[in-house]
């Protein structure tokens, strides 16, 4: 269902909710147009956790950039809040070109990754995260489970490859020192995450499901 909000103080109201109530964590303004987003499921937070914890630990400690779940990405320094994203995971190197605001960056990660939910709008983003210079982009898909890895190429993304359950494929970034691949853990489907420098593997999610009431 999707609602349209006419009334200019209705609108206000409602918004001012929001932020009072800590609810526009992932909201985002398209053009102008503002995008109510949901605060994702738990196990969304959890791939998104895994993925984070993994890369900001590894490049920390090789003092490559910076890693953090999720900010405000704009194509502009001023006004930024009539057009922004937010993704779920974003990696900004050391030699990165986009401009830090405080606020937001002016620009696209270097690397960054979109975990899919159910009614979102992952892939109608794609136009944006290339027009902003993002080199490459993580989409994690979780029905059915496939990893989408691609790689911006004369300003249009280029899908480098994907890895699903049957077809375990290994997708190496040329950006950041890891490789990404689809397998089976016992307790399900999983994110195997391998630093190329050292060998090291990591699982996003890490964890087994917990058992409900």
């Amino acid at each position: 269902m999707t609602t349209l909000i006419i009334d200019p103080l209705a609108e206000a109201d409602y918004l001012a909710d929001r932020r009072a109530k800590g609810l526009d964590r992932y909201d985002e303004v398209w053009d102008g147009v503002y995008i109510v987003s949901p605060l994702p499921e738990y196990y969304h937070q959890e791939i998104v956790g895994d993925l984070n914890s993994c890369l900001q630990t590894a490049l920390r400690r090789q003092k490559l950039g910076r890693v953090v779940p999720g900010c405000n990405i704009s194509d502009r320094a001023g006004d930024w809040m009539q057009n922004y994203r937010c993704p779920d995971v974003v990696v900004f190197l050391t030699t990165t070109t986009a401009k830090f605001h405080g606020a937001h960056w002016e620009g696209g990660p270097d690397f960054a990754v979109e975990v899919v939910s159910e009614n979102d709008r992952t892939w109608d983003k794609l136009d944006f995260y290339a027009k902003v210079g993002t080199r490459e982009l993580l989409i994690v898909d979780r029905k059915p489970w496939q990893l989408t890895l691609l790689r911006l190429q004369e300003g249009s993304f280029i899908e480098v490859g994907t890895s699903t359950q049957t077809d375990q494929v290994e997708l190496p970034s040329a950006v950041i020192p890891f490789t990404f691949r689809l397998v089976k853990q016992p307790y399900g489907p999983a994110i195997e995450i391998k630093n190329v420098t050292d060998g090291q593997i990591s699982y996003a999610p890490a964890d087994p499901p917990l058992p409900t009431a």
